[in-house]
């Protein structure tokens, strides 16, 4: 009787037949030539994003951390991000190792090399990019070349898959391999470049072939080992493709124990690892798209309803420990591990799928709420990233290290800020949605427009709109009035306009327009208390959509405290005096504006002065988010 190794073998054998010959009839191919989608979506976006070339970012928080995201891709040498790849292959590296994640002792190894490849190709598909382009074609050749001609392609040995199909110890193989996959299909549809849409199918089809012997006893016990968003992946080649086998494998990884309570609309999240089940919503979404399968909208759905209603901080961001407490327990739930960023990241994915699906500003609320708390500030003036975003009182920002770290949230990290213009605006037909606030230029070729937003938001309170169009047209200019925006005003070429605009909805400014109009939003920040849902003493204050932190000095921080290797937020957090009770009133008028000082706060009423500044500007200090905080009739006199 064939042992369990002989049949894993002779079925990636099998699939390795399949590969040579896609790879065979796709060697002649032009490298750059896109291939068109082989099969439609059954569920179209009833809102789309514009293709990244039309918006451009200008000056402004987001356009800094692009450039700085750029400059640090462009700082990894091709040769040390193949490294452990070749290694893997049998072939020589002089390169020096890169070290924490992507150490060639880290069974992890390999994973940012998937998100490097896909923020290349994010910052590819927004405008060419010479320096870009020549080292990402650089890691692909690289790359190419360690592919097996069974499809395996990896910085570790396929003996990893052993571990794991023996239930073995081993650090998330299927995890590793979707970040790799995910990368190559996003080169492919950002930059066209068909050779990497053939290594991913490679790599697709490998697994495939590794999975096919495994029972459902034995597969269940694979599902719980952290695989990623490799459902997505899946499904994004079915889309591509059209071969139904990349559907079966999608379905196959349905992970029955998470989506079946999720189907029922029923929270079982407590307990669980929160960034190992968000890309599979992901996938989920994504499967609903591709199927129509209702099963996969309501996963979806209710998922992203439960989290954002009960398992998500004032800032949007969600997970203590990496892990889910139970609905709506926060106050245990403070530490200088709150909120992992990988998952804020995946949260804006999915918040993104259902928006296309329905437009509605409450989706974009929260994505703004995310973007500017929980993204905007986690990466620091050298390009770095953080890991989690502490949200107990007397921790600090933590970022890694350049060569020495790779966290996933390191990964994670290089999308987003190559990305930032993706949901600033997006249109049906010829409505054109105002969603975010963002300094931009929009070209709508197709409409005749070009739509410039210029704003300092959020020191400025509103945006302005010029367009510039080849002749005059009718569109329907659909502003968000953000829920937090209490009384929002408009006006068109300096005219104020008699409207109601009622927060938490868009406006409808539908009218002819011609070449030189000018919409100008104004968009009213006040205070508001955001307490933690089990415990309303403790309270976090916003400004608008901002979330302030109180400045507590960075008295005993050194460089090797804010820039390490490992993930650790902090060695220790605020000793000695504890942070001030500070004093709730119903108007917040325990908190007042610096004047001069844009968006620095100081609160009323304590023994010794304190100020507050949005979180998102907090670096090389300790801070506090949450404060304990008393009804003023409980004042202590002797204060």
């Amino acid at each position: 009787m064939p042992t369990r190794r002989e049949i894993i073998q002779h079925g990636a054998a099998l699939g390795a037949a399949a590969w040579t010959v896609i790879r065979a009839a796709n060697a002649s191919a032009d490298a750059i030539a896109p291939l068109p989608p082989a099969r439609a979506d059954a569920v179209a976006w009833q809102a789309q994003p514009f293709a990244a070339r039309q918006v451009c970012l200008l000056d402004g928080p987001f356009k800094v951390a692009r450039d700085l995201d750029r400059r640090y891709l462009l700082a990894l040498a091709p040769e040390r991000l193949l490294h452990n790849f070749r290694v893997t292959a049998g072939q020589p590296s002089a390169a020096e190792p890169l070290g924490g994640w992507e150490s060639p002792h880290c069974e992890l190894r390999g994973h940012f090399v998937g998100h490097y490849l896909s923020a290349c190709a994010l910052l590819l598909a927004a405008g060419d990019d010479p320096a870009i382009r020549t080292q990402l074609q650089a890691v692909l050749d690289g790359l190419a070349a360690c592919q097996r001609d069974d499809g395996y392609l990896s910085a570790f040995p396929d003996s990893f898959f052993d571990r794991l199909g023996r239930h073995e110890n081993v650090w998330v193989p299927i995890y590793t391999w979707h970040k790799l996959i995910a990368g190559l299909i996003d080169v492919h549809q950002h930059t066209g470049d068909a050779r990497a849409l053939t290594m991913a199918r490679g790599m697709a089809d490998w697994l495939a072939a590794w999975s096919a012997p495994f029972g459902d006893d034995d597969w269940k016990q694979i599902l719980d080992v952290e695989f990623g968003g490799i459902n997505e992946s899946y499904f994004t080649l079915y889309g591509l493709i059209g071969d139904a086998r990349y559907e079966q494998m999608a379905r196959r990884f349905d992970h029955h124990a998470v989506f079946d309570p999720l189907a029922a609309h029923r929270d079982a999240l407590a307990g669980l690892h929160a960034n190992t089940n968000i890309p599979k919503i992901v996938g989920a979404a994504r499967g609903y798209e591709l199927t129509g399968e209702a099963r996969y909208h309501d996963i979806a759905a209710f998922f992203w309803k439960t989290v954002t209603g009960h398992h998500a901080y004032c800032t949007g961001g969600t997970s203590n420990y990496e892990r889910w407490a139970g609905p709506d327990q926060f106050a245990g739930q403070l530490s200088g591990h709150t909120q992992e960023c990988c998952c804020s990241y995946n949260m804006l994915k999915l918040t993104r799928h259902l928006y296309g699906w329905r437009p509605d500003a409450a989706l974009i609320d929260y994505y703004e709420r995310v973007l500017f708390n929980s993204r905007l500030g986690t990466q620091d003036a050298r390009g770095m990233m953080m890991y989690f975003v502490p949200l107990d009182a007397g921790y600090w920002k933590v970022f890694n290290k350049p060569y020495d770290s790779f966290w996933c949230c390191t990964g994670t990290g290089t999308e987003e800020f190559a990305k930032t213009q993706d949901t600033i605006y997006f249109h049906t037909g010829e409505q054109l949605y105002v969603n975010l606030f963002i300094a931009s230029e929009l070209h709508w070729p197709e409409q005749g427009l070009r739509l410039r937003q210029e704003t300092a938001f959020p020191q400025q309170q509103g945006t302005t709109l010029k367009l510039k169009l080849r002749r005059p047209r009718t569109l329907t200019l659909q502003l968000r009035i953000p829920a937090w925006a209490r009384g929002a005003t408009l006006s068109v070429n300096g005219q104020p306009q008699d409207v109601t605009l009622q927060p938490g909805t868009y406006y409808a400014l539908r009218r002819r327009f011609a070449d030189g109009d000018v919409v100008a939003l104004g968009l009213p920040m006040a205070l508001h208390a955001a307490p933690l849902p089990d415990d309303d003493g403790l309270q976090a204050m916003m400004y608008g959509p901002l979330v302030l932190a109180a400045r507590l000095g960075g008295d005993g921080l050194t460089p090797d405290m804010i820039e390490v290797a490992d993930q650790r937020p902090s060695f220790n957090r605020f000793i000695g005096e504890q942070l001030p009770s500070v004093y709730f009133k119903p108007d917040q008028s325990w908190m007042q504006p610096l004047a001069g000082q844009a968006l620095t706060f100081e609160a009323q009423g304590i023994a010794e002065r304190l100020t507050f500044i949005p979180l998102y500007q907090i670096q090389n200090e300790r801070y506090a988010v949450y404060c304990r905080v008393r009804p003023e009739w409980e004042r202590d006199p002797q204060i």
